[in-house]
């Protein structure tokens, strides 16, 4: 009686450490994140909940061709491969620290036949057969494996957050290199269709110097008008083959000689404002803040495993099984054997210490790389909401002034044919008008670029694949 009263004494009390050493497991002074992120956005123009980052890809660009490109992508590129084969790395990390709660269980079948001659006193023989089974089992006494586990799933986590961030990276680079290279085609397109022109101005410049009609300046003007535009087109086609091979290479794939893809519109109109959702929104949408923000879940862990590292560990061990020498009576022979230790430190010098000390250090670094994050994210969005304002409004200036440069080129035709301009006037017209159509047409490329950057700041563009390939009122359209 007083043997059980003795124990359940000391059980007691040692529950009763264990309870109180747990309640302070060296986490709870650890500072919280300080965000205070505003209600909206300084530059954005409306206020709505709602967000195009809402939209799923396939859904925001609805462009046919741009869709199947970043299929390939998703499927093809290495580093997106790469970033797959880290998660599962993490994963299976994170499934041993699960385990490790649990006790490990191990066998043993061996023999061995030993012979001795000590002192020439004749052949001694010792043989021994052996069928062991033991279980080892690490009590998590102050938390230590729970805050492994944590730690682990963290990083684990963390790591498919890197991959969501590679894929949103990803979409958003193919897709701006895919409106640079229909920006190039397009631009290439108003240099021919110029050239053309110049062409057919140089052939009546000759004709009508030939005839006597004009002096020899206007044809060489002429000619030098039509050599200007023509030593455009190498250069060009060299930047349309390097935009080509960049998306083959996104794509994970060898250069190819042609890339399905659209048309750029000079005639189509973006939307003037888009909606961008509420900056609360990019916490649990943005990868990268939520990579941040297991990373400082995994920092905290670490504080609270250094703190659990510094007390004694309990582990408990059990063996059984069946010895003997002889194998007929091998199974009359069995052999049992249970322990237990508590091992810690008595004098380490304040080794353990310090390295908690150096956790809580590290904790504030992710604390504040969390709080950094949150505000250049915040910042991106603000710069993107003002880039695509004053994209789309340049577009517009320069959609009136091609409209006002066609119609100068037109009159300056007119007027020369009628006597009443110098052919000069009318060159200086062509190349108004040359320029204009240039300028608008990177002006709906910058837009395009700037919609989006908008699209992948505000968190648009995770979801691995398409669920379904049904069109939809998109500003990509």
């Amino acid at each position: 009686m007083r043997y059980n009263l003795k124990s359940n004494i000391i059980l007691s009390v040692l529950l009763a450490c264990t309870m109180a050493f747990a309640s302070c497991s060296g986490v709870k002074g650890l500072a919280k994140p300080d965000l205070q992120m505003p209600s909206a956005f300084m530059d954005s123009p409306t206020t709505d909940s709602l967000s195009i980052a809402d939209m799923d890809w396939w859904e925001f660009f609805t462009d046919e061709p741009l869709r199947e490109i970043i299929m390939r992508t998703l499927e093809n590129n290495r580093d997106m491969l790469k970033a797959q084969a880290r998660v599962d790395e993490l994963r299976a990390l994170y499934g041993v620290e699960k385990v490790n709660m649990l006790p490990e269980i191990t066998g043993t079948v061996g023999a061995d036949h030993e012979t001795n001659n000590y002192h020439g006193d004749g052949v001694d023989k010792d043989p021994e057969f052996d069928l062991k089974l033991s279980v080892g089992w690490e009590i998590n006494l102050w938390g230590a494996l729970t805050w492994a586990r944590r730690q682990s799933k963290a990083k684990y986590v963390a790591t498919v957050e890197d991959m969501r961030a590679m894929r949103m990276t990803l979409i958003s680079q193919v897709a701006s290199a895919y409106f640079r290279l229909i920006a190039l085609d397009n631009e290439l397109e108003i240099v021919r269709q110029t050239l053309l022109t110049r062409q057919e101005s140089l052939e009546q410049a000759r004709l009508r110097f030939e005839g006597g009609l004009t002096s020899e300046t206007v044809y060489q003007q002429a000619k030098v008008e039509y050599a200007t535009t023509a030593s455009l087109v190498p250069n060009l086609e060299s930047e349309i083959n390097k935009a080509r091979n960049a998306i083959t290479l996104l794509m994970g794939e060898y250069p190819e000689k042609e890339i399905r893809r659209s048309a750029l519109s000079l005639y189509e109109n973006l939307p003037e404002r888009l909606p961008v959702g509420v900056p609360s929104s990019l916490l649990q949408r943005r990868p990268d803040l939520r990579r941040a923000q297991q990373n400082l879940e995994a920092a905290m862990a670490d504080v609270g495993l250094k703190y659990a590292n510094r007390f004694p560990n309990l582990k408990i061990s059990l063996s059984g099984g069946l010895e003997n020498d002889e194998l007929s009576t091998f199974f009359k022979s069995p052999w049992t054997y249970v322990g237990g230790n508590i091992a810690g430190p008595i004098f380490d010098f304040g080794r353990r210490k310090k390295k908690y000390e150096a956790s809580k250090a590290a904790y504030e670094q992710a604390r504040y790389s969390y709080e950094q994050a949150v505000i250049s994210a915040f910042t991106e969005v603000s710069n993107a909401v003002v880039d695509y304002q004053k994209a789309h409004e340049s577009a517009l200036l320069k959609s009136e002034l091609c409209d006002a440069a066609t119609k100068y080129v037109q009159l300056a035709h007119v007027q020369y044919r009628g006597g009443s301009l110098n052919y000069i006037d009318v060159l200086d017209a062509q190349r108004r008008f040359f320029d204009a159509r240039i300028g608008l047409s990177n002006a709906l490329r910058n837009e395009y670029l700037a919609i989006v950057n908008l699209y992948k700041a505000l968190g648009g563009g995770l979801d691995p694949s398409p669920k379904s390939t049904a069109h939809s009122t998109s500003p990509t359209h």
